[in-house]
């Protein structure tokens, strides 16, 4: 703390990150230095960093998109950099695979969690939405439904409302986004996502 203000060492980042990976995932995790880079931008956006924002080409009203090869560790990094968030900014992680089987059991009201406020709130809440394209169009009472472009494009117009946050993780290329679910989706994305990537060369951190 210098002068009231919060003051981050990387280094010192990095190395709770991995102490709190290895007592979550294992004593096998680690952060390679080719992920340093990737894992530097979320620090910077997490504590929102306004200058170091700028020099990274970070919007700290946008939500974050972490793409990268399956197995690089973008769902527990998700999870590891939480602690870094202020309060109002912190989200929930939810898998696409768990919002579709929910929406297969419950129908249209299961959605109502991610797309719907609470009489108390001015906005929606922030939510991570994991691996994105695992899910599959699910069918409730004949009703098919792309359930992820759904509640992208509900949260996409309280993002432009009230600036709700969204986050996503994927194994996805943009080309490969658009092939699923429409250039109409790709393109609100555009407008709520910070691109963060991890590098083709990552490993897994298990």
């Amino acid at each position: 703390m210098q002068n009231g203000i919060k003051v981050y060492n990387f280094n010192w980042c990095l190395n709770y990150i991995e102490y709190q990976g290895k007592l979550i995932y294992g004593r096998s995790f680690k952060i390679e230095v080719v992920d340093h880079q990737t894992i530097l931008k979320l620090v910077i956006y997490a504590i929102r960093d306004e200058k170091k924002a700028l020099e990274f080409d970070l919007d700290l009203n946008k939500g974050i998109l972490l793409s990268g090869p399956i197995g690089c560790g973008k769902t527990s990094i998700m999870a590891l950099i939480r602690p870094f968030f202020y309060h109002k900014h912190d989200y929930k992680i939810k898998t696409c695979r768990e919002i579709s089987f929910e929406f297969a059991k419950n129908g249209f009201e299961s959605l109502h969690h991610y797309t719907q406020k609470e009489h108390t709130q001015s906005r929606l809440t922030g939510y991570c939405f994991d691996d994105l394209g695992a899910e599959q169009n699910i069918k409730h009472y004949g009703n098919d439904l792309n359930v992820m472009a759904e509640i992208i494009i509900s949260r996409y117009e309280d993002f432009v409302q009230n600036q709700s946050i969204t986050h996503i993780t994927t194994n996805l290329s943009a080309s490969e986004i658009e092939a699923l679910y429409g250039n109409r989706l790709r393109s609100r994305m555009r407008s709520m996502f910070n691109l963060i990537t991890f590098n083709n060369e990552s490993r897994d951190k298990r």
